[in-house]
């Protein structure tokens, strides 16, 4: 089931399958913001990564004196969130632990994701709950496909990234299994970073700790654009599909990250895990600034 969201400015719509946001669209003009899920390029529009961002080597993990199987970015995007709040300017989804989950997760937990229309905005709210008798590990992260380029008649080397601080940083390398290596190449240097497939042949961009809270799709032929505003994430990663041609852009910033390719350590000890004690909650968010 799908839930539309509308001011003057913005409509937008979100999914009950995987509390996934499916579109932005202006009011003014119908200009869609968000890539529309075709499978030639990618079949997601904007996925909520849970309990995993990445993926763990050999889509095996331990935790909690057992072994575990899961793919890539978890189960949150394809599972059937519930819908527990839908306002004017608001909508509200919850997935919680199942027997079915704990097979694959050994933690009781609940998922809330909420959408909040303001202006140009729409913002993104996470809550993890732990409602387990044990500490609760996890990683969550976004994973929206922005339209690149968002003018028709453009080309994705028309476009640019515009950061709100200059940054001189170092994108982390991915093996051929999609785990990291410890290799780095220096990446940034500035406040643009301009666009082409050929950049993304090594797969994504992933970067550590950078300065900037806002990241845009610009365009050197046209004044619209689309802003990820993400405070308070350590990593992000900036990818399209590396066979080139797709219009589209993923902007994701990310609590946690996929295994580095030599770990073995328990899921607890992983780089970038986060944790949540017994009865208590995790809150975060992003938001996406829309300019016409």
């Amino acid at each position: 089931m799908l839930h539309t969201l509308q001011n003057d400015i913005l409509k937008i719509t979100v999914a009950d399958h995987g509390a996934e946001l499916k579109s932005i669209t202006g009011v003014s003009d119908g200009a869609e913001y968000l890539h529309d899920g075709n499978p030639q390029y990618w079949k997601y529009t904007a996925p909520v990564l849970f309990p995993f961002v990445g993926k763990v080597v050999n889509n095996k993990y331990r935790a909690e004196g057992k072994e575990y199987e899961l793919p890539q970015h978890g189960f949150a995007r394809t599972s059937e969130f519930k819908c527990i709040r839908e306002a004017k300017d608001e909508v509200a989804f919850c997935l919680q632990w199942s027997e079915e989950t704990l097979k694959v997760y050994p933690y009781r937990f609940r998922l809330d994701i909420a959408y909040i229309l303001r202006e140009n905005r729409v913002e993104v709210m996470w809550t993890v709950r732990n409602l387990d008798d044990k500490t609760m590990y996890f990683s969550i992260g976004a994973h929206p496909a922005l339209k690149c380029p968002i003018v028709e008649g453009e080309n994705f080397d028309d476009c640019y990234l515009k950061f709100d601080v200059a940054e001189k940083s170092s994108r982390i390398l991915l093996t051929i299994d999609g785990t990291l290596s410890h290799d780095k190449v220096p990446t940034l240097d500035g406040k643009e970073l301009n666009l082409s497939y050929e950049l993304f042949k090594g797969d994504a961009l992933i970067f550590e700790n950078l300065k900037s809270e806002e990241i845009s799709i610009c365009s050197r032929k046209s004044s619209k654009s689309i802003t990820i505003r993400a405070m308070h994430f350590p990593y992000m990663g900036i990818w399209t599909p590396a066979k080139g041609g797709a219009p589209l852009l993923c902007i994701e910033p990310w609590l946690g990250h996929a295994d580095y390719n030599d770990f073995t350590g328990d899921f607890s000890e992983k780089e970038g895990i986060n944790k949540i004690p017994v009865g208590e909650s995790f809150d975060a968010g992003y938001s996406f600034i829309i300019h016409e």
